[in-house]
């Protein structure tokens, strides 16, 4: 239930995007989450002092919310994470999902059809008595091939009552990720994909991580059940679910 709460707060964001302050987009994502119940996990995560993270343009993860407007050409990309009441959703297990937006012309639109390519890619992967480390391998190998580099100081990860818990998921090629897919594991892989350089550099916030050479950077990120005999999307938008069907029998 969480997993989907999380959705549709994504979603709820989504339709406000355009024009407004990344701060304002905050906001909302915040009372989005009260009005379901929920708390933003990010609030106050390590002293994050935003409700969700918001990366656009060189931004690559963990930008926070501020007061510069959206503008056409911008590619905007908003996390939400959150932890749902424990008396209410599944004891406190956070849903923990992403999407890169596109607002405007269609510079930097090549990046995000890449991104969401390897959403699918990756999807068809997980399923039982995969190795972790081999996510890795089919996403940097994807995106070499258009010309697009991997960040690898991020990582996709284990999810449930904690936060952040194992495993690792690395997604650039020969990674030394441990472990194999079970049924029953649940884990986010969240590939960021750049323009440029996959090199990073911490802004002094100490959180945002942008692009070394100032080019653009797009993500997309689900939380994935391992099944029996293959995967659940458990963050998937409710009208992909022909697709997610498709995917999990592959």
């Amino acid at each position: 239930m969480q997993r989907m709460l999380a959705r549709d707060v994504l979603d709820t964001a989504a339709r406000h995007i355009k024009g407004i302050t990344t701060d304002e987009l905050d906001k909302i994502v915040h009372e989005a989450c009260l009005e379901r119940n929920c708390y933003p996990s990010p609030l106050n995560y390590h002293g994050f002092p935003k409700s969700c993270c918001t990366f656009v343009n060189e931004v690559i993860c963990h930008g926070i919310p501020d007061t510069r407007p959206s503008e056409d050409g911008d590619l905007l990309n908003s996390n939400f994470c959150f932890v749902v009441d424990i008396t209410i959703y599944y004891n406190g297990s956070h849903g923990d999902l992403n999407e890169t937006f596109f607002i405007g012309e269609d510079r930097g639109q090549q990046t995000v059809t890449i991104t969401v390519l390897i959403k699918i890619l990756f999807c068809i992967l997980v399923k039982p008595g995969v190795k972790y480390r081999e996510i890795g391998n089919i996403i940097q190998k994807y995106a070499q091939a258009h010309g697009y580099a991997v960040v690898k100081s991020f990582c996709g990860h284990g999810i449930h009552e904690l936060f952040h818990t194992a495993p690792s998921v690395p997604h650039y090629a020969e990674n030394k990720a441990f472990g194999v897919m079970k049924p029953g594991h649940t884990f986010t892989i969240e590939p960021m994909i750049s323009q440029g350089t996959w090199q990073d550099e911490i802004w002094p916030d100490n959180w945002t991580a942008v692009t070394q050479d100032g080019k653009r950077s797009a993500q997309f990120e689900q939380t994935l059940l391992v099944t029996e005999t293959g995967c659940d999307i458990l963050t998937i938008r409710p009208d992909d679910n022909g697709r997610h069907h498709f995917l999990s029998q592959m």
